[in-house]
């Protein structure tokens, strides 16, 4: 098939069945001219990445109107120098000797070689990891290093990263033109299907950027949503995530694009609510105001509970600290109880209570909440409310902090500031130092110094716990 277009432009209709096979090329080989240019240039280069082109092709012409030279290009599979294409250097156009059917089989061949072999190492696909903003290059990798921890937690397996420090954030794509070109390059190279962004996307900026690439494109934020709808157990657990979801559609829902249909289904779109992700305007709203109702009886159901504890004058102390602290391993060493307590991260999204006899005869209620993390959307830290209620009934909270993470310092102050937002950080706090096994003599002064009213113990040994029950049982 040849498409013929003009000195404007050339319209190439959707040709999706063109290839049968598994490949990620279009198929489509692109052959233009150039006035007044002698070479490839930057555009050419990015329509042939974003477009998938088999390879692009540039005939040049003398001043008297006659071919006179040609150059061409085309992708590369991965290789050591991290090339994303070759381009070759112009020759007398009568003297071409290159096989373009040959040399695109080829690397179709050696596509599918390494993507057979990605694919079964792959769980649920497989993600280049993106942070773009204005913070130093050192803060960007350190918040890149949580979206890797987030994006493991989701199934995901990483393919690459990258970084781009900016003066100021572009509002249509985020980052630049070029810049995504070589993401497309790089998720071609490596098999990837999904492209996740550390910041939160604006619905124009989703909308720019799925238009621009075949592969699935997510947010910080999408990428927690999924976490919560994979390990939300009870009802009210995944009513909160359903409303998130939707609250989280609603603005995104223009119209059904294939943007919009990337948005749906695996990684960053299951869950409770994954079914409704496509509905209208009008039934979003009539469903997230029937979970509002259902929530808010969910509350007062928790209410009388509550109050039906402190009717018996029994204690509640409630575990609180950044995700993956170790505050599930902490309540299950203390009460003997086997809740779900695994190195992920939230991997808790329930409140769990258990009763705990403390020394003189005295009981107490100890509660597992959600974990927190920098930068929660706000939609989820609404929608979690009932969760979260939890805390502030509590008389003591427990901040269980990750000593051996080397963001300890930043995590603690993320808690803080969270709980000073829920209006909860005039409430009595104690600081347990978990993970205390895992440092050196050296790094325990050093945190010692950092945190001195912190109670050193390591959550899986009971033998440690002692000094923080005697501080309780003080407290109490």
């Amino acid at each position: 098939m040849v498409l013929v277009g003009d000195h404007e432009g050339i319209l190439i209709p959707r040709l999706e069945r063109l290839r049968q096979s598994s490949g990620r090329l279009s198929g489509i080989r692109l052959f233009h001219t150039h006035l007044g240019s002698s070479f490839l240039t930057r555009e050419d280069l990015m329509d042939m990445v974003f477009l998938r082109l088999d390879s692009v092709s540039l005939l040049t012409f003398d001043h008297q109107g006659r071919p006179d030279k040609f150059q061409w290009a085309h992708m590369l599979p991965p290789n050591p120098r991290n090339d994303p294409y070759l381009i070759h250097d112009p020759v007398p156009w009568d003297r071409v000797d290159f096989d373009f059917q040959k040399n695109v089989e080829s690397l179709e061949k050696e596509l599918d070689r390494l993507g057979a072999t990605l694919e079964v190492e792959a769980r649920e696909g497989r993600g280049i990891l993106v942070s773009v903003g204005t913070a130093i290059r050192k803060e960007l990798e350190r918040s890149l290093l949580e979206l890797k921890d987030l994006a493991k937690t989701a199934g995901l397996d990483i393919a690459g990263s990258m970084i781009q420090r900016v003066p100021k954030v572009n509002p249509r794509y985020i980052l630049g033109k070029g810049k995504l070109s070589e993401l497309e390059v790089m998720a071609l190279q490596h098999n990837a299907s999904v492209i996740i962004f550390d910041q939160e996307l604006t619905p124009t900026q989703l909308r720019n950027i799925a238009s621009m690439t075949e592969r699935k494109v997510l947010d910080r934020t999408q990428l927690i949503l999924d976490i919560f709808a994979q390990h939300a157990t009870s009802k009210g657990g995944k009513l909160q995530v359903e409303m998130a979801q939707l609250k989280y559609t609603l603005p995104r829902l223009i119209k059904q694009d294939r943007a919009l249909s990337r948005l749906t289904g695996g990684i960053g779109g299951r869950g409770p609510g994954e079914t409704k992700l496509e509905l209208d305007r009008r039934k979003i709203r009539d469903r997230i105001k029937k979970i509002k109702d259902d929530l808010n009886s969910l509350r007062k159901h928790r209410q009388n509970t509550r109050s039906k504890r402190q009717q018996g004058d029994v204690p509640v102390i409630s575990l609180v600290g950044y995700t993956n602290a170790g505050k599930s391993t902490l309540l299950n060493t203390l009460t003997h109880s086997e809740i779900l307590a695994q190195d992920k991260l939230f991997a808790t999204l329930d409140p769990t209570s258990r009763r705990l006899r403390f020394p003189k005869d005295k009981e107490i209620i100890l509660t597992d909440t959600v974990g927190f993390i920098k930068d929660l959307p706000q939609d989820l830290r609404e929608a979690f409310m009932a969760t979260l209620e939890e805390l502030s009934q509590a008389d003591i909270l427990v901040h269980v902090a990750d000593v051996a993470h080397p963001e300890v310092e930043d995590q603690v102050q993320a808690v803080e500031k969270i709980l000073g937002d829920l209006g909860l950080d005039q409430k009595r706090t104690v600081l347990a130092l978990n993970k205390w096994d895992k440092l050196t003599q050296d790094q325990r002064n050093i945190v010692k110094n950092i945190f001195p009213a912190g109670i050193p113990i390591t959550a899986l040994d009971k033998s440690t716990l002692a000094p923080l029950v005697d501080v309780l049982d003080s407290h109490i």
